[in-house]
């Protein structure tokens, strides 16, 4: 018998859930919760070996809720249900752990197999959010931040120092057309658009000395 709690916010539709269930020879509902809160508190009392989990619930969240009860529990499968499936909220809760994610249209058969083999130690997912993680590993990842070069950086020091560009020119021995070009990859880089900004910025990344050091 595989053991279920059932974990949404809306009263109905943890009815509807729980009636499903409950007229399957295999499957036992063994608790209701409203929210991620009590749905953690009931792992502990309950013991399932599948909590069927909604995503957002006031109190605390499914994704929060999923990471808790794996953190103590890790033997128990998380089931998402849910009707969202955004790249943000799949990722999340795959990151948090979850055994699998499926939508509310789910048909019933459907629903009641991922459950099993939730149970059975297979990962469950909707065809739609399998279409997505498959499409998220086949984009090629962002390249990384372009860095500033050393000279680059000369120039942002002695924007920090207060020179205007002819002063920068004069200290480094270039043009001042030159200097410009510098500053204007330098805010491209570092997603800025005035010299102040760059100067903050380049600090806060830890690019630029802090002033008195």
């Amino acid at each position: 018998m595989i053991r279920v709690l059932v974990v949404d916010d809306h009263p109905v539709v943890r009815s509807g859930l729980t009636g499903l269930l409950s007229v399957t020879d295999d499957i036992s509902v063994v608790g209701e919760a409203a929210d991620g809160s009590e749905a953690v508190a009931l792992v502990e009392s309950t013991r399932p070996d599948v909590v069927l989990m909604d995503l957002r619930m006031p109190r605390m969240d499914g994704v929060t809720a999923t990471g808790a009860i794996l953190s103590s529990y890790p033997s128990t499968r998380v089931l998402v249900l849910t009707t969202y499936d955004t790249d943000t909220d799949i990722l999340h809760a795959v990151e948090a752990g979850a055994a699998g994610y499926l939508l509310k249209d789910t048909p019933h058969a459907e629903l009641l197999n991922g459950i099993r083999a939730a149970a059975r130690g297979e990962t469950v997912l909707a065809p739609p959010v399998a279409a997505r993680l498959m499409s998220r590993l086949r984009t090629p990842a962002a390249p990384a931040a372009a860095q500033p070069s050393p000279r680059e950086l000369e120039v942002l020091a002695a924007v920090a120092r207060g020179l205007s560009n002819a002063e920068i020119g004069r200290e480094l021995f270039i043009g001042e057309a030159t200097v410009k070009t510098h500053l204007q990859r330098l805010f491209a880089k570092l997603d800025v658009d005035d010299r102040t900004r760059a100067v903050t910025v380049a600090l806060e990344r830890g690019l630029l000395p802090s002033p008195g050091r």
